[in-house]
């Protein structure tokens, strides 16, 4: 069953509007000329201080999948995505998308056209390019009736326009599985995964056999508070919040403001969710920042060479005034998290680096010194669902039940 894109129509298409009944892992859905653009988070949120990055990174849309039942053979569906170009770095990949057939892989397509946001790292400029829609189809499919998901690139804004099948379609029913709603930055936002299914997040949900909600945002997770209203009201089972990364390689705060805006945080969130199991994750390995503090700027010689790359531009000197880095914000969070749990018997702590450490470095490094590749995302995927989701887990049954 393979994924192309294909211009001629089939005759017999069924068209299925695109509404939240079949589409999974979004906040809100935005209508548009286009077609339905999937949020991830609300708008309310997004008129309060949110940055052109932040914007960016939560209309890509990481974890959204359409989940319909179906006996159709051939499903084409098109979109408008929004292609991101690095001036100077080679072009990037297509965002892929996944099929999956009863919970296995089938398939896998990119959209050609779509707009082009270029962006210039050395001047900080963008420029947006307008294109046309594209298409991607999955044809070969049994006849019989299945769940079909199609995961959407987790790396490209992407407008649903159409979907079509050559049989009728239904939402899938709910089938008791435990959602959880994970928020980081990005790597949780899936960075250089092989696909939106093979992010890290997408291969732990499947490891713990639960519905995901993916509110990993790239350069985002910054402890804005209509971020934890957000994980507040969006309904959930299990919580998780990967917290560090951002706030170090932004230069956005100092120690005296962090520990207060994590309180502030994990309060927010307790307001609606007292009782759900909630994890608080440590930073995974990064060696430029674990002892330099930020900001992460362009690595300029790497750009030259054609790559992207990033360097930590901080002093180490200025960790003594309050500067903060990997190692600084690993051992804060672990204080809190102590602190808390003497009072929140559902709070629980995990150090990042028990999913990446040191000898995965070694082994795995950084290509950009910031973002781990396809092969680290399913390391650290497989590494969450049996540290998490197994038995004894913050997310698992309790050992001996």
């Amino acid at each position: 069953m393979n994924g192309s894109e294909d211009p001629e129509h089939a005759r017999g298409w069924i068209t299925t509007p695109v509404t939240a009944e079949i589409l999974r892992g979004a906040v809100e859905l935005e209508r548009t000329a286009a077609g339905v653009l999937p949020h991830r988070l609300p708008a309310r949120a997004l008129a309060q201080g949110a940055d052109a990055q932040l914007v960016m990174a939560e209309a890509q849309p990481s974890g959204v999948r359409l989940a319909f039942r179906t006996r159709a053979t051939a499903v084409e569906l098109e979109t408008l995505p929004t292609k991101r170009v690095y001036a100077g770095a080679p072009p990037r990949p297509d965002g892929v998308y996944d099929l999956l057939v009863d919970g296995v892989l089938a398939g896998r397509a990119s959209a050609k056209g779509g707009n082009t946001l270029v962006i210039d790292m050395a001047t900080g400029t963008t420029e947006s390019r307008p294109g046309p829609t594209g298409t991607v189809r999955f044809t070969g499919l049994s006849g019989a009736v299945k769940d079909v998901e199609i995961w959407l690139p987790h790396n490209e804004t992407t407008e649903l326009v159409a979907l079509r099948t050559d049989a009728s379609v239904t939402p899938v029913p709910d089938r008791g599985r435990k959602v959880w709603l994970h928020h980081g930055s990005s790597i949780s936002h899936g960075s250089d995964a092989a696909s939106p299914s093979t992010t890290w997040p997408a291969l732990a949900a499947a490891a713990g056999g639960v519905e995901l909600v993916n509110l990993g945002l790239g350069g985002g997770a910054l402890l804005d508070p209509f971020t934890a209203r957000t994980l507040r009201d969006t309904p959930a089972d299990l919580l998780s919040v990967k917290i560090g990364i951002n706030v170090v390689n932004t230069d956005l705060m100092r120690l005296r403001a962090f520990a207060p805006a994590v309180h502030g945080f994990l309060d927010t969130i307790r307001e609606g969710r007292p009782d759900t199991p909630l994890l608080v994750v440590s930073p995974l390995l990064c060696p430029i920042h674990e002892s330099t503090p930020g900001p992460s700027l362009p690595d300029l010689e790497a750009l030259a060479e054609g790559r992207l790359g990033f360097r930590a531009a901080g002093d180490p000197a200025e960790v003594a005034t309050g500067k903060l880095t990997l190692e600084v914000v690993r051992a804060e969070l672990e204080r809190i998290v102590r602190q808390r749990a003497a009072d929140d018997p559902h709070l629980s702590y995990l150090d990042g680096r028990e999913l990446y450490g040191e000898a995965d470095a070694a082994e795995l490094p950084l290509p950009d010194g910031l973002h781990p590749d396809a092969a680290t995302h399913r390391r650290i995927g497989e590494r969450f669902g049996a540290l998490v989701f197994g038995t004894g887990g913050a997310f698992g049954r309790p050992t001996g039940a």
